[in-house]
Order: C-alpha cells, then structure tokens, then sequence
C-alpha cells in the first residue's frame, strides 16, 4: 500500500530505481502519441542536429519520471489523481542508452477533507546516470487520507 496524505512530511526526499532508455522507448512513444518529429526517429537526420544523434522525446522523460515515482511504490492504492504539472523545465536532452532516475522533494501539503485526502506538491528532478538534472518541475497531487 502507498503513502496515506498524513504520511507526507515537507522535505523528506524520494529516489527512485534507474531506467535505461531504450531506442524501442522512443519509437513505441512516437507510435503512441503521432509525435514523429525525425529528431526523435530518424538517425541519419538527427546527426545533423546539435545534439548529433536521436533524442528521447521531452514528454517521454516526464512520462518516465512519473512511472519511477509510481514504482517507488508510495501512490500505490492512495492517489486519487495526478491533478496538475507546473514550471516543468526541460534542460537537458536524453539520449538513447541513457540511464535515467527520479529525485522527488515534498514542497508543501494540504489537507482536503472534502475530497478524503489532501493535495502534495512533489519537486521532482529527472536526472541521467552522470547525476545531470535532465528536467524538473513539480507535480501536484491527490492523496487519500488514513482510514479511521
């Protein structure tokens, strides 16, 4: 079971597993989505770019952040829903291969009796195996409260 609303404290810090990003990754993303754009597909016309080879699309990565964060565990049968992304920075590209991990911060709860929970602002940080901040932003979220 995940973290109730009361479990979330200001401050404490979250990491997550490692994920390798793979090329099937970022073509199965392009099927998913339509977004094709040959930067993300094709190799010969990405070597022209200054990134010189393919990259992960920017909202395969914000994807990939919040299934590490899922799979941490901690919204595992308490999150009522993902309710709003905010300032969400894409700083460096991820390219194929790249080994990726989320690092989540509790910026600030709120208690929202009404709904049975309460709203959490997580800090996340998206970062590759060297320790580069990748993206960051923060996520809003419904938590339930602790069963009476």
């Amino acid at each position: 079971m995940g973290m109730y609303f009361e479990e979330f404290s200001v401050g404490k810090k979250i990491v997550t597993g490692n994920r390798t990003v793979t090329s099937d990754d970022i073509m199965k993303f392009a099927d998913l989505t339509g977004d094709n754009n040959r930067i993300h597909t094709d190799a010969e016309f990405s070597k022209t770019t200054p990134f010189g080879q393919r990259i992960a699309h920017g909202l395969l990565g914000l994807s990939l952040a919040s299934g590490l964060a899922w799979q941490t565990g901690i919204l595992d049968g308490t999150v009522i829903a993902f309710r709003e992304v905010n300032e969400w920075k894409f700083i460096k590209p991820i390219f194929i291969g790249d080994q990726v991990h989320a690092e989540l911060s509790i910026a600030e709860t709120k208690a929202l009796p009404r709904i049975g929970g309460g709203s959490v602002t997580l800090e996340a940080d998206l970062k590759n195996q060297k320790d580069e901040v990748c993206m960051k932003g923060s996520w809003n979220i419904l938590v339930l409260s602790k069963p009476k």
